[in-house]
């Protein structure tokens, strides 16, 4: 295929070097997210926007959890110029992190290099003390240890994060969302769209998406009647049953099911319903072409206005411009490449802080 012509007007580094630190049992599917963006966008452009690196401590391979050894390019001695440094965990993460491992990140951030974490990289990133009072977010599985371990990171359970030099993702396809997120803001919504059509993905998670952490993980196992009244919200958003309906489906008193939300999810059931219905709200939006009143219908509003209230109040944005901003809509000027239905024009000014 052809690549794409683009004109490019940055100025200064044009090449993003990216290093990719494997620990021990790193999750394969994170790792990989996070490069294939980087060498679609090469591929797209036409250019070499970024090169990248994959790290281990002295060279050899790294294991990841699948069972599979993966060849690094380089090691902590190579003293390659780095404009980004991402540490790829995965299981046992707290295991697998060495001495040796801090002092070289701690290095780097005395270097001034941006440093993120992968799935459960960011463990790495905290104990280093390289996340002290910074929004971070980190796999959901390790939420509650690392905030018990770390408690002076302002954590999330954000998709990912984007601050002060700090890029932070959870797992699985979460690091295609951050790496997709830098290259819009990096070189424009044109390319990032254009690499969203050819992986097939067709909609980019911002960074205010949080992690679907499974109930039971947040519960307990044995809250069976918690779990169920949420199910039965979440079977139920087009027309929401009332507090008394829901407990009485599951055998208690509307105050025993006030109780068990605020103990174990420390909030009301009604918060938690509202809750629930603005994220499918959200998703609508986002990844629909139906109308404000439709999806206010859809989730059990009986009036637009109280849903727009209702979700400015949740996100900080009211709903038709969330709708306005979710892509962009171009030209169909003469002399500019495309690629499917997306036209490259050129690239700007690449701005490699972000956040």
């Amino acid at each position: 295929m052809r690549p794409i012509e683009t004109k490019y007007e940055g100025k200064g580094e044009r090449v993003r070097h990216i290093g990719f630190l494997l620990l021990p049992n790193f999750t394969m599917m994170a790792l990989t997210s996070a490069i294939e963006p980087l060498r679609m966008a090469n591929h797209l452009s036409g250019k070499t926007l970024y090169t990248w690196a994959t790290i281990s401590a002295s060279g050899e391979p790294v294991v990841a959890s699948d069972g599979l050894s993966v060849n690094v390019s380089a090691r902590y001695e190579n003293h390659e110029s780095y404009s980004a440094v991402m540490v790829c965990g995965g299981v046992a993460v707290k295991e697998n992190i060495t001495k040796l491992d801090l002092n070289w990140l701690n290095y780097l951030a005395r270097k001034n290099v941006i440093l993120g974490g992968i799935c459960t990289g960011s463990y790495a990133l905290a104990k280093a003390g390289l996340l002290d009072n910074v929004n971070c977010t980190i796999h959901w599985e390790m939420l509650a240890s690392w905030q018990e371990d770390f408690p002076k990171i302002k954590s999330t359970n954000q998709l990912y994060t984007i601050e002060h030099k700090r890029w932070c993702s959870s797992g699985g396809t979460a690091p295609m969302d951050l790496m997709l997120c830098l290259i819009g803001r990096e070189y424009g919504k044109e390319l990032q769209i254009a690499i969203c059509e050819m992986f097939a993905h067709e909609h980019i998670r911002d960074e205010s998406e949080m992690q679907r952490i499974p109930l039971q993980h947040v519960v307990g196992a044995n809250q069976s009647k918690l779990q169920d009244i949420v199910h039965l919200m979440e079977a139920n958003i087009e027309e929401p049953l009332n507090l008394n309906e829901l407990a009485g489906f599951v055998n208690l008193s509307r105050r025993q099911l006030e109780r068990l939300f605020q103990r174990y999810l420390h909030c009301s059931p009604h918060r938690y319903y509202m809750q629930i219905r603005l994220t499918r709200a959200r998703q609508l939006i986002k990844q629909t072409n139906i109308s404000i009143i439709e999806v206010a219908i859809c989730c059990g509003f009986v009036s637009t206005p109280h849903f727009s209230k209702c979700y400015r109040n949740a996100f900080k944005i009211p709903p038709r411009e969330e709708r306005a901003n979710r892509g962009l809509q171009f030209d169909n000027a003469s002399g500019e490449s495309t690629y499917g239905t997306v036209k490259i024009r050129h690239l700007p000014t690449p701005q490699l802080e972000c956040g």
